[in-house]
């Protein structure tokens, strides 16, 4: 607020002061994911959001403000996109904020004012609904996937993990969003300040219960000598052949070490096996050499149907073995153009796929070595959390990630992509083996926490992992994602109770008597005096 010059009264900021003011506040909680990871930073980085958003004089503002603070927090999310998408980037990101517009107005009609206690109460639980089902539309594969949900934040807290193991990363969200309208209310409402309190302490009191009571993986003693093999950047003229030779020098020193399986990471074999029986045969090579299963990616134009696909490959002693996984959900515009022939101008101002990748029907549980049973992903699917729950589900004793972020290296996305692999490990009680071509590689024990340490983003070497195993099946793996659930019921609930009472507001409106007409007065008669 400033103040007048003449009357000493305050005024409302600048329109476009309040915008900008909204984009910065949108952009806050990006800090608390890698690579800053200030984890504790995201139970209070909405709270100026939320604060400006209520303050809003008219409704139409507060879904205003909601909409630039999502452009922010989306334009800070996918920041490093800037360099291959340029502009787009921030038209895509003012789509996506658009999302965020309701959520404005709930937060104002919730919390502007001197809400009551039940208004408190039930900003408890609306609000972060209303969040979670923003991340629930943004999470569909065409608008960019779940990268960024506010809950995969807590990546390295162990409590946490913990929870993620019950609801997935959407129940930490839901609890987040929670906190930090607890605070916000704190801080600006001094009459809210009890049940605000209230809210935090349960807060603190579930998750306390669910440390202690929720089922953990069951560590089964047995273990899985999986070796990653991370070539590093190999960029210019040929850089295909090179990265193959790279890798194959690399493997080849793992050598004797007792191994279950060799992955390489996304993109990590550059032509069509089918179609380079020379390069299958030097693979079947060196997996007898080492002793263990090889598991490639191939992005190539495929040989035996039409298309560009990319396909994590398992190639044994004798050759490629037949177990083939192919990419089902694709990066937009880094692998194919939303309607390309709306939006193919993106391919002229940045790097957008020139052609379509084709994709994948069905995913696929590989068994390697001596019965291990993996479930493989490729990149980006690292991301949703139902894929790595439908592959628990089906069996897979490990999961893993082939990815490839040599697009990105000098940005923060390296070390937020190997991050989700903590996630869902976690949320299935999986183990998660995430293999780079450039870093960062990292592996993820079944509770989450991290086994050995990570390959950077300036290492070009292989590493071997002791990976624990376990067996059982965590509450999210077994009832799925019940908070977008629950979440989905509150706001309907909200909905039918702002419908019935408009609908008896009406009725009382209809129902109330008119008022009287006064009497008239005429040149013959008065109330007062009848007949004069």
């Amino acid at each position: 607020m400033n103040l007048s010059a003449t009357d000493g009264r305050p005024r409302p900021a600048s329109p476009w002061r309040r915008g900008a003011a909204a984009v910065l506040a949108g952009a806050l909680p990006m800090l608390s994911f890698p690579a800053p990871s200030l984890w504790w930073f995201a139970y209070v980085a909405l709270v100026p959001w939320i604060l400006l958003v209520r303050s809003a004089p008219t409704g139409r503002r507060a879904a205003f403000d909601g909409w630039l603070g999502g452009l922010g927090f989306m334009l800070a999310v996918h920041h490093w996109l800037l360099p291959s998408l340029h502009v787009f980037t921030v038209v895509l990101a003012a789509l996506l904020g658009a999302l965020w517009a309701p959520w404005g107005l709930l937060v104002r009609w919730f919390l502007s004012g001197v809400p009551s206690p039940s208004r408190v109460v039930a900003a408890l639980f609306v609000l972060p609904s209303g969040w979670l089902m923003v991340e629930l539309v943004r999470s569909w594969e065409g608008l960019g996937g779940p990268w960024g949900v506010l809950g995969s934040s807590q990546w390295d807290v162990e409590p946490a993990l913990r929870l993620a193991s019950v609801g997935g990363v959407w129940l930490l969200s839901f609890l987040l969003v929670g906190v930090n309208v607890a605070v916000a209310l704190l801080v600006a409402v001094r009459s809210s300040r009890v049940p605000a309190v209230a809210g935090l302490v349960a807060t603190a009191a579930a998750t306390s219960a669910v440390w202690f009571w929720s089922p953990r993986p069951q560590d089964d003693g047995d273990r899985a000598r999986i070796a990653v093999v991370q070539p590093g950047v190999i960029n210019g003229v040929g850089s295909p052949g090179k990265r193959f030779a790279r890798e194959e020098a690399l493997t080849r020193e793992l050598a004797g070490q007792d191994l279950d399986l060799v992955v390489w990471g996304e993109s990590s074999v550059g032509f069509d096996l089918a179609g380079r029986p020379d390069l299958a045969d030097r693979l079947a090579a060196l997996s007898r050499e080492v002793g263990a299963d090889i598991m490639v990616n191939v992005d190539a134009r495929r040989s035996d149907v039409p298309g560009i696909y990319k396909s994590s490959v398992l190639v044994g002693p004798r050759g490629p073995t037949g177990d083939r996984y192919d990419k089902m959900r694709l990066v937009p515009f880094g692998e194919y153009v939303p309607a390309r022939s709306l939006l193919g101008w993106a391919t002229s101002v940045g790097k957008a796929a020139g052609e379509d990748r084709r994709r994948g029907t069905e995913q696929v549980v590989m068994t390697v070595g001596d019965g291990l049973r993996v479930g493989p992903m490729v990149c980006f699917e690292s991301a949703f959390p139902d894929i790595s729950r439908h592959l628990a589900r089906d069996g897979a004793e490990v999961l893993l990630a082939q990815s490839s972020t040599s697009s990105f290296q000098s940005s923060w996305a390296p070390e937020q992509h190997a991050s989700l692999a903590a996630l869902r490990a976690a949320e299935t009680g999986r183990p998660m083996v995430h293999a780079t071509l450039t870093g960062v590689s990292a592996v993820h024990g079944p509770d989450g926490g991290r086994v050995g340490s990570w390959l950077g983003t300036d290492a070009s070497a292989s590493a071997v992992y002791d990976v624990p195993l376990a067996h059982g099946a965590t509450p999210y793996a077994r009832f799925g994602a019940w908070p977008l659930h629950a979440a989905l019921l509150i706001l309907a609930a909200l909905a039918a109770t702002a419908g019935v009472r408009s609908l008896r507001l009406r009725r009382l409106g209809r129902s109330a008597p008119s008022p009287r007409a006064p009497h008239a007065h005429t040149a013959h008669g008065s109330p007062a005096r009848p007949g004069r």
